[in-house]
């Protein structure tokens, strides 16, 4: 839906208790830092220094055409792209094969480690969901290759619609407002449902197009994606527990969130991501959104080392909470 004549160049809808008719917000949220803010954190002199390439040992991963009964097969691809196959469907979230996470080829975040799957050994590609429009997780470059070679349906937040057809004008997409829903086949469904985040291409345009997690309704268990979010006093991860009771698999974020004073409202770290898990009732996690980009100050080796760290203080096993390296494979247990 665009708004025409609105400030708001990508929606324009009802107000509500997240939209105050030009932009989204998070109820008693912590807003996104000013560009006062970003200054500060850009010149702290504390940004680690990287590799400047890396190689996963699982890469080349070449997935099966369909997985399905009960099974439930999770691959990742890298930074908050997975490839989800259940129930008969491939499903991807937030696809991002391009080199850099940035409007520009030249400039921007640079990706240090190689998508875990070849674009070109993608199984078929049925459904693709795109959490919010900041460049790592919405890449127009790879939606338009992703219609051109499968022509998938894409489920996405309000006004993020409007971005995409304007580099695939006949995708076909399912625009949704927190707690709305679409239908994907028999026994499945995909419902939005509230993250702590924000949004914005450039400088002009901040939290006009919503932000969301997914949950994934399959005959073979839910699933919980979450693509960025601070932890909120984990509110939202209440919020879902309360409404689904459980989850087979969470797959949550739980790197770029140093330094803390300025990423807490918009990155959870290694801890809240672990309290996460416990707050939702997920039995697995797969983790993402760590060593592919360098988006923010800690080294690329803490997200994983603090993430076990965490585990191990709250006496869960290692193994139900999974930080997947591009091309790694999890087959995600039942009950």
């Amino acid at each position: 839906m665009t708004a025409s004549g609105s400030k708001n160049p990508y929606y324009n809808g009802p107000v509500s208790d997240h939209f105050d008719g030009t932009r989204f917000f998070n109820p008693n949220g912590v807003p996104p830092g000013s560009f006062r803010d970003v200054l500060k954190w850009q010149f702290n002199g504390k940004r680690a220094r990287w590799p400047k390439a890396v190689t996963s040992p699982f890469a080349g991963a070449k997935p099966a055409e369909r997985i399905t009964g009960d099974d439930l097969r999770v691959t990742m691809v890298g930074h908050a792209t997975l490839l989800i196959q259940v129930a008969g469907l491939n499903i991807l979230t937030d696809p991002l094969w391009s080199r850099r996470a940035s409007p520009l080829s030249f400039a921007g975040p640079k990706r240090v480690v190689a998508p875990g799957i070849a674009f070109a050994d993608l199984p078929p590609i049925d459904l693709v969901l795109v959490s919010h429009n900041h460049y790592d997780h919405l890449d127009v470059a790879t939606l338009k290759r992703l219609h051109k070679s499968h022509a998938p349906r894409i489920v996405t937040p309000l006004g993020n619609d409007t971005i995409i057809r304007r580099a695939v004008p006949d995708a076909e997409i399912a625009t949704l407002d927190w707690g709305g829903e679409a239908s994907i086949s028999p026994g499945v469904r995909i419902v939005a449902e509230p993250s702590h985040h924000w949004s914005a291409r450039g400088t002009g345009d901040r939290s006009m197009a919503l932000w969301a997690a997914f949950v994934i309704e399959t005959p073979a268990g839910r699933i919980y994606h979450v693509g960025d979010t601070g932890f909120h006093d984990g509110i939202n991860y209440a919020s879902a527990a309360e409404k689904y009771q459980s989850f087979r698999l969470a797959i949550l974020p739980f790197g770029a969130y140093e330094p803390r004073w300025f990423m807490k409202g918009q990155h959870q770290n290694p801890e809240e991501a672990v309290r996460g898990m416990l707050t939702c009732k997920a039995a697995h996690v797969a983790g993402h959104h760590f060593g592919t980009f360098q988006l923010t100050d800690e080294p690329i080796d803490h997200p994983v080392a603090h993430l076990r760290t965490a585990l191990d203080r709250h006496g869960i096993d290692q193994a139900r909470f999974r930080p997947l390296l591009p091309g790694e494979v999890f087959d995600v247990p039942a009950g």
